[in-house]
């Protein structure tokens, strides 16, 4: 009998030992960079309560001493600096479903669900009920939108569509670039647009169409990362909206990614909104290399 338990108990602890080191080889695959960021390690800001719910983040002209974002509930502009939960606020308008933030030429746009777009000085900013404040309606078609991105060098808000009329997500995800003007104008400069079969060569999981929830440009290579809570998926595309990449998410570390942004040293952040079981966060990823 005890040389049965033995060979049984031996038995065990090869079988564990070829699982572990099975394990190990299948977390080094998954591992591997994906344009030069490993998604696996990323360093955790957990949000305060108060922005349970975080949708969009940005930073001032890539600056990353100041984390700015929005919940999408709440007319409010936080700031917080990196793993520090104290928070600052700034009402901007009524509750509503506010979906990202840009910060260009020292204004702040805040982009609703429905297409309007909220423009404030990043001076007032400090007070928590500031002044100044537009709402910019009608410049975008009828639709449903969660990406915009400020472009500093050229004054420009590129805004891509999640669920629009005129698009077929399916195989193409319209955007419109926005040139603001004097006495809360606003005006579409141009388009632009991703063909989802590119995506879909490379994944082949976007069968029920392509919905972003966030854009942001890589300073440091000018490619466009575009981010997507419903299909838990990150879309990387050439200055021309060519996809070079597409990289499937762990939905147990992005619980649901609503906000993308870089800081100045090409440092990659997302942000998840919480659920009944985790705090919203940020996710920091450095460049490899750093």
């Amino acid at each position: 009998m005890k040389n049965k338990t033995s060979f049984t108990t031996a038995l065990v602890v090869i079988l564990m030992t070829g699982w572990l080191l099975t394990g190990c080889n299948s977390t080094q695959k998954e591992a591997e960079l994906f344009m030069g960021y490993d998604f696996n390690k990323p360093e955790k800001f957990n949000m305060p309560e108060s922005l349970f719910e975080v949708s969009g983040i940005t930073f001032n002209k890539g600056n990353a001493d100041t984390l700015y974002a929005i919940q999408d509930e709440e007319g409010k502009l936080f700031r917080l600096a990196w793993d520090i939960p104290k928070q600052l606020h700034a009402k901007f308008g009524k509750k509503g479903d506010y979906e990202d933030v840009s910060i260009m030429d020292n204004e702040v746009y805040v982009l609703k669900s429905n297409g309007s777009i909220y423009a404030f000085p990043l001076s007032e900013a400090v007070f928590e009920e500031p002044e100044r404040i537009r709402e910019i309606k009608g410049t975008l078609p009828k639709g449903e939108y969660e990406g915009m991105f400020g472009d500093v060098s050229t004054g420009q808000l590129y805004v891509i569509c999640k669920n629009c009329v005129d698009d077929d997500s399916k195989s193409s995800v319209s955007g419109y670039i926005l040139k603001p003007g004097p006495d809360s104008t606003m005006a579409q400069a141009g388009r632009f647009a991703i063909d989802v079969d590119q995506i879909k060569a490379i994944t082949g999981k976007v069968s029920r169409g392509f919905r972003p929830s966030g854009l942001a440009r890589n300073p440091l290579t000018n490619e466009w990362y575009i981010i997507s809570a419903v299909n838990k998926l990150i879309v990387v595309t050439d200055a021309q909206w060519k996809v070079k990449g597409a990289f499937t998410l762990n939905g147990n570390m992005f619980i649901q990614p609503e906000g993308i942004a870089f800081d100045k040293e090409g440092n990659l952040y997302i942000s998840n909104e919480g659920d009944d079981l985790f705090a919203g966060n940020v996710l920091k990823f450095r460049k490899s290399g750093q």
